[in-house]
């Protein structure tokens, strides 16, 4: 078991916190927040009520996602360009963790695309990542829930940046017709894509009204 000291953690989400791995500093370690599950279950919509415990785990979720068919089938090594590797699930005195790849750069933890765009806004470079980031999300069809800035790291390589996805895989579809049709996968992946400029021009203008 993997000792962790709840006051670490270098990030701490809405519904996880984020350790670096005292095995492998590379690595993430993400544990869901004591009591969170009933929690959510609780605050949960009518129809989602009836879910078992583990519907509302984030942890279980990004085991899921990640054994979506755009990762398993796909033989090219580029499927992995704009996405953390996951590694699995680890046993820590602070619960079950999600080990995944943590991205840096020059040893430092990579910045988040929500801490760029507000300090430096959509500059010429940040553009050309994003359409590097779009291109691979058509050309292998990851299936993501929303894309938000803060759930995508900015790394550095030979002077590129690179976009990569650290957390929020996964389909948010009622009707889970793109985990199966390659047809509807597109057209999801093309939503996700206008949602995330609707995200990142409603950050970027003040956050005023509703970003959707």
């Amino acid at each position: 078991m993997i000792i962790l000291n709840e006051d670490e953690a270098f990030a701490k989400g809405g519904n996880r916190n984020c350790f670096v791995s005292p095995i492998d500093n590379n690595r993430c370690l993400k544990v869901v927040h004591k009591s969170l599950q009933e929690d959510a279950k609780k605050n949960a919509a009518w129809y989602k009520k009836f879910k078992p415990k583990s519907y509302f785990d984030d942890n279980l979720r990004e085991e899921r996602a990640y054994q979506q068919n755009a990762l398993n089938v796909s033989h090219e090594s580029s499927v992995w360009n704009h996405l953390a590797k996951w590694y699995g699930m680890i046993e820590t005195n602070l619960g079950p963790a999600s080990e995944t790849e943590l991205i840096r750069n020059n040893d430092e933890i990579a910045e988040t695309l929500e801490s760029y765009l507000f300090r430096e806004g959509l500059t010429d470079e940040i553009n050309e990542a994003i359409k590097l980031f779009e291109a691979w999300l058509r050309k292998h069809l990851v299936l993501t829930k929303n894309l938000i800035p803060h759930n995508i790291v900015l790394q550095k390589n030979h002077g590129i940046i690179i976009l990569k996805i650290i957390d929020g895989l996964g389909c948010k579809a009622l009707v889970p017709l793109p985990k199966y049709s390659k047809y509807f996968a597109r057209i999801y992946v093309e939503r996700r894509i206008q949602l995330m400029w609707s995200r990142i021009n409603w950050d970027l203008s003040g956050r005023k009204g509703n970003w959707k």
